[in-house]
């Protein structure tokens, strides 16, 4: 009886590895790995954080601040610090072109090495606003004379975030 079991035993031929699962995950994952890397690359926008102890630094240059605070329910383009222009948001945003043409203009009038600005947000400012905002700051808008991206002027490529500043009608209370 155990002459058998070894015997059965001997006669098996080695099992062999079924790796069709497997290479149909393959042919599946790489491609899907492959797309999501080129859209991945295309999504990332560079940003100029400030250093951990700049709160202790002063400003050396005060002339020339851009500053576009974004709220929930308005956008203010400032310059210096003192508001320019507040465009209302509406169900579908805010006017892109007119904040775009607003900072057109600023560009225009102040010093052509100042590539910086900042963009100031509350807290509840939906993540797709502040896109769009950075997006109106950084370079010009597409419209029929350039719409495709090689042909956009750069504005303020420099941008940083922040939080807004609170209301002027608000109270620490």
């Amino acid at each position: 009886m155990i002459t058998s079991r070894l015997h059965r035993m001997r006669r098996r031929d080695p099992a062999e590895m079924n790796i069709t699962a497997f290479m149909n995950l393959m042919v599946i994952l790489v491609p899907f790995l492959l797309i999501t890397a080129v859209f991945s690359r295309l999504a990332v926008m560079q940003l100029a954080l400030p250093a951990p102890d700049s709160e202790s630094q002063p400003v050396e240059n005060e002339t020339d601040r851009l500053s576009v605070i974004v709220r929930t329910d308005a956008l203010q383009v400032a310059v210096n610090g003192s508001v320019l222009q507040s465009f209302a948001i509406t169900d579908s945003g805010f006017d892109l072109a007119a904040v775009n043409s607003l900072i057109v203009e600023i560009r225009d009038r102040i010093d052509p090495a100042v590539t910086n600005a900042t963009v100031l947000l509350e807290p509840d400012v939906e993540y797709d606003q502040m896109i769009q905002a950075m997006d109106a700051v950084r370079m010009t808008l597409p419209d029929e004379n350039t719409p495709s991206m090689a042909d956009r002027t750069p504005l303020f490529p420099d941008v940083a975030i922040g939080d807004a500043p609170p209301r002027a009608n608000e109270t620490d209370g």
